[in-house]
């Protein structure tokens, strides 16, 4: 089956602010406010390599930088691929960096979820750190390397609503068997959220309006 998703209509601001209203009707919107520094684990070299060139598309496409170290963390931007999600409990120091892991852990088992993405902001409400993880069940071994690439990173650029993207993805398949590409919508309004004009964090609904004026610029 074809998708036409990327012929849509541009998006309205009644839509843009959803995509960052969270499920307890909260405006909740941040991007990063450093250079995004990432390091993968649990995969190969040939598959690292497809997530960091997704990495660097999407961070050119918002007109963001990248660096080859964080003065403060190190790497800002960890994804780790695993198995299962008792690998995480395993993995020594990582309840350094995710507060209350063993219930974390507990919680997704109970949901048989197969990905979770967890932030940090700075004192201004940038995002200064993420960590993605992807448990590899069976619907995520069927898909190609570069579309989780893309759309893990796709959702790690910006902090989301907790609601935005489910049952829809911000990608979209030209033809049965062909790569999985971001929808236009979604790449002019990453580019709009990195308006150095705007604010790199804020809980005012009225965001969404200006990011849906710059949107209107893009056509």
């Amino acid at each position: 089956m074809t998708m036409t998703d990327t012929s849509l209509s541009p998006l309205t601001p009644e839509a843009v602010t959803t995509l960052f209203t969270r499920a307890d009707g909260q405006f909740l919107f941040a991007r990063w406010g450093r250079p995004i520094v990432p390091v993968v684990f649990g995969v190969e070299d040939d598959t690292v390599s497809i997530l960091k060139g997704a990495i660097e598309a999407v961070v050119a496409l918002a007109g963001h930088k990248m660096a080859a170290t964080d003065p403060e963390l190190g790497a800002n931007l960890m994804v780790f691929f695993i198995r299962d999600w008792a690998e995480l409990t395993a993995t020594p120091n990582l309840d350094r960096l995710i507060p209350d892991l063993a219930p974390l852990v507990a919680r997704l088992e109970g949901a048989d979820a197969n990905q979770y993405r967890a932030f940090r902001f700075d004192e201004g409400g940038g995002i200064k750190a993420a960590f993605v993880f992807i448990r590899m069940d069976a619907a995520m071994a069927q898909a190609p390397a570069d579309t989780i690439a893309l759309s893990q990173i796709v959702q790690t650029i910006l902090l989301w609503s907790d609601t935005a993207f489910l049952g829809q993805s911000p990608l979209a398949v030209l033809r049965d068997g062909g790569p999985a590409i971001l929808k236009p919508q979604i790449a002019d309004l990453i580019r709009a959220a990195y308006d150095p004009a705007l604010p790199v964090a804020s809980t005012d609904p009225a965001l969404g309006l200006r990011m849906a004026a710059r949107l209107g610029r893009m056509q």
